[in-house]
């Protein structure tokens, strides 16, 4: 993998693989504040200037993960949408009041891999100072819509240090027809620094098997995926590994009655297939493994 720009150095892992211990690991538990007509495999269904004629559902479904985060005991790190923020600052205080982390999803939820590094540098620093100024709380943590730090835009890992972030979670080191740096590294690890200040990479997690990056909790691939293989996952890389684990949901997915799109049959499976049961499988994570925010899970 390159540096990001020539004016930065990538840094190596922070720490080796840790050997497993007693103390059960503490995973990342994260949500990615974003409407349902926001997601990016409805771009070319849903047109950005129709958003704030459509139904909104992001404030109540976000409450509901809320109110089961707080039956759970979990703490958990919210990516939100600058936009979202905007119409919803209540929601915004309210997620810091119940002791979660508030950290960035970009403005309005387009792709890195759609902007300049002049663009993406103005929609961290627009929705970073929104963010910032609602909740009255410096905003360290970042999260690409679509996970679009790919390959070919590594380079907003340095804007993203220039700009104050301290860690990233955008990296899915999966193939995919969307996203994905399949080798690149699977475990939080130092990726760039400047001026002895450090950003930290937490990318999405995996298993590994038979050479191959497979990905196995979280969004659709919780929905998706059968739990066995979901909690071999976890204990893998938990006990075996000695690494955490990073979950994200988003809130429309436990949404079952949210508007439907017309949209091709790949992307209703993808969206609404099993939305049910997202929370009844939530809960079984929360009972078996222990979860915190990002920023705590990082030691940040």
């Amino acid at each position: 993998m390159n540096a990001p720009m020539s004016s930065a150095r990538l840094a190596g892992p922070s720490e080796g693989p840790r050997s497993p211990h007693s103390t059960p690991i503490c995973n990342a538990f994260s949500v990615d504040v974003e409407d349902y007509f926001q997601v990016s495999a409805f771009e070319n269904a849903v047109e950005r200037a129709s958003w704030d004629h459509l139904e909104h559902r992001v404030e109540a479904n976000t409450r509901r993960i809320l109110e089961m985060l707080d039956r759970h005991g979990v703490r958990s790190t919210f990516f939100t949408l600058g936009w979202v923020a905007e119409r919803c600052p209540q929601l915004v205080r309210d997620i810091c009041a119940s002791g979660h982390e508030l950290a960035l999803h970009g403005y309005d939820h387009r792709r890195v891999t759609s902007q300049s590094e002049l663009d993406f540098r103005e929609d961290v620093r627009r929705s970073k100072g929104i963010l910032e100024e609602i909740s009255g709380i410096e905003v360290i943590g970042y999260r690409a819509p679509s996970y679009s730090v790919v390959r070919q835009t590594l380079w907003a890992l340095e804007i993203l240090l220039g700009e104050g972030l301290l860690y990233d979670s955008s990296i899915f080191p999966i193939r995919h027809d969307r996203y994905g740096i399949p080798d690149f590294p699977r475990f939080p690890q130092r990726v760039c620094e400047r001026n002895g200040v450090h950003l930290m990479e937490f990318p999405l997690s995996t298993v590994r098997l038979a050479g191959v990056n497979l990905p196995f909790v979280g969004g659709g691939y919780l929905r998706h995926f059968p739990m066995w293989y979901v909690r071999w996952g976890m204990r893998r890389v938990n006990q075996i590994e000695g690494q955490p684990v990073v979950v994200y949901i988003h809130p429309w997915e436990v949404d079952p009655d949210q508007p439907r799109q017309q949209v091709g049959w790949r992307t209703r499976i993808r969206h609404y297939r099993h939305l049910q049961l997202t929370e009844p499988r939530l809960a079984e994570l929360f009972e078996g493994f222990r979860f915190s925010t990002v920023k705590a899970v990082l030691g940040l």
